[in-house]
């Protein structure tokens, strides 16, 4: 019996069953014609800063839709569904509006016209403009409107160093939900106007790569210089705190030539560290831990441990309706156990080049045939890997099968076999098929289509009345929750910025107190 088998033995079907889940999912609020909406977040949709549900991500047009935590894959789904019914009939009642239901832009003003997400006037309101627009200045605002879904994940008696070690084999194994859930192979030209990249030219106003799976996570996704110079490791979490603190408190000359403010006084960015916060530090995969009021991520992972992992890799999937299967979260469950039950070594900064090399040419050619990856140096053909990680997989689909009943998580499976042998049935293809059989090759003529079928799906659907007026309760709820947040503010805000960007507010035994987090 191998070291893995083992240890699923050891897994009862109880402590199976408590895999918990939460969904996060971005999308951009558009018009009719294909271009983004500049009309602020909708009142009715409550207070982006308090609502617990229904929020804004990077701009004030893009919504995130966040589920509660959910012990089943579909009161999960349920859930999340109930959120788009109401998002939707308030955006329809405003006009006619709809979502984006693709992880790259629909079409993009000039940068700087594109608005950063408003809070209100308290201080964690006003910080939380601030990072973005900090945010605007290190990155453009352009990369910050690309969407997608993050998938919350925890097993119950886990520790920290297990969770550090699922991640260091989830980064490792990325390349296969790359290939198998990307859905953004193509884009809007307006994305990279005045930028260097590879894409290939298709359709009108549109760019594409040919055996592309996830532009969102290749180079012209979330990269920059600054970031590109950090050799984080996940090998503890004290290293993993190390670093992230290193980030959030080293001076970095480019935003330091930025500043703080503006000569008019305006915030330019909260400050002038390689990090303004620990959120704005990308990867793929991240330790989490429910922080208190005013306490920094940093500070509550290293009091508390890890708590869950939060899966920030998956595009949304422009063929249903909330962007995500029920199969699509199963297999994400059976890979987040795979890499928690498998052996995980230590990992080195080779390795850490290496599966950045993995990812960008998975993200940009990802179904070409015979493409090659590094594994431990070597070369290794992504669908043999692949192959060879699902088979890995089979006893931990059959394990949670049996503690659920049903086969529905051996079926996710079988579907990654399919997808391993036949690249054509990947999402990624499925968007260049549609896009060349029904749209004359436009990505935005595409899913301008699939966001008003979405739109008139989730319209037409079932919604009871008391669910709507529960909605609407929770949104007049989290104004008058904003109302209170702003009475209550007494410090001035230069203050509140200097305390919580403090490096004393970072953990290691310092106690956090005071402002609230961004």
């Amino acid at each position: 019996m191998s070291t893995l088998q083992e240890r699923l033995a050891a897994l009862s079907p109880a402590r199976l069953r408590g895999v918990r889940r939460g969904i996060e999912k971005e999308s951009l609020r558009a018009q009719p014609d294909g271009q983004l909406a500049l009309t602020p977040h909708p009142a009715a949709l409550g207070s982006a800063l308090t609502h617990p549900h229904i929020t804004t991500d990077f701009s004030e047009s893009q919504l995130e839709l966040i589920t509660g935590v959910h012990s089943g894959v579909e009161a999960a789904l349920d859930e999340l569904t109930q959120v788009h019914q109401f998002t939707y009939r308030v955006l329809n009642e405003l006009g006619d509006e709809r979502l984006w239901v693709s992880s790259m832009p629909c079409g993009l003003p000039t940068d700087e016209t594109i608005p950063i997400g408003r809070y209100g006037s308290s201080n964690v309101g006003r910080a939380k403009s601030v990072y973005r627009m900090g945010l605007s200045h290190r990155y453009g605002r352009r990369m910050q409107t690309i969407s997608g879904i993050h998938y919350n994940w925890s097993l119950p008696e886990v520790s920290s160093e297990q969770y550090f070690a699922l991640i260091r084999n989830f980064r490792r194994h990325a390349f296969l939900l790359l290939y198998l859930f990307g859905a953004s192979p193509a884009l809007c030209s307006s994305f990279v106007a005045g930028r260097p990249h590879e894409l290939r030219p298709i359709g009108e106003g549109s760019m594409h790569m040919p055996f592309g799976t996830s532009l969102r996570m290749g180079r012209l996704g979330y990269q920059s210089e600054a970031q590109s110079s950090l050799q984080v490791s996940y090998n503890s979490l004290e290293g993993y705190g190390a670093s992230l603190q290193d980030a959030l408190t080293r001076p970095w000359p480019a935003y330091e030539s930025i500043g703080i403010r503006n000569p008019g006084g305006d915030y330019n960015q909260l400050g002038t560290t390689l990090l303004q916060i620990e959120n704005e530090f990308y990867g793929t995969i991240r330790p989490k831990r429910v922080i208190y009021p005013g306490e920094r991520p940093l500070h509550a992972l290293r009091e508390r441990g890890v708590e869950y992992v939060e899966v920030r890799l998956m595009d949304l999937d422009p063929f249903v309706p909330v962007g995500i299967t029920a199969q699509t979260i199963r297999f994400l469950d059976v890979f987040l156990l795979h890499c928690l039950l498998s052996d995980s070594p230590d990992d080195t900064p080779q390795e850490i080049a290496e599966l950045a090399h993995n990812q960008h040419l998975t993200a940009a050619r990802g179904r070409e045939p015979g493409l090659q990856l590094l594994r431990g140096g070597q070369e290794i053909a992504l669908t043999e890997w692949g192959a060879d990680l699902v088979a890995q997989c089979r006893p931990i689909a059959q394990a949670l099968d049996a503690a659920h009943g049903g086969s529905d998580y051996t079926q996710s499976l079988d579907a990654a076999v399919t997808g391993l042998r036949d690249p054509h049935s990947l999402p990624s293809a499925r968007v260049l098929a549609a896009m060349a059989a029904d749209h004359g090759d436009s990505f935005t003529g595409f899913v301008r289509a699939r966001s008003e079928s979405t739109r008139q799906a989730l319209l037409l659907r079932p919604f009871a009345a008391e669910d709507h007026a529960r909605f609407v309760q929770a949104s007049a709820d989290s104004i008058e929750a904003q109302k209170a947040i702003e009475a209550a503010d007494t410090m001035p805000f230069e203050i509140y910025r200097q305390q919580y960007v403090s490096p004393a507010r970072l953990g290691l035994g310092v106690r956090a107190r005071s402002p609230v987090p961004v």
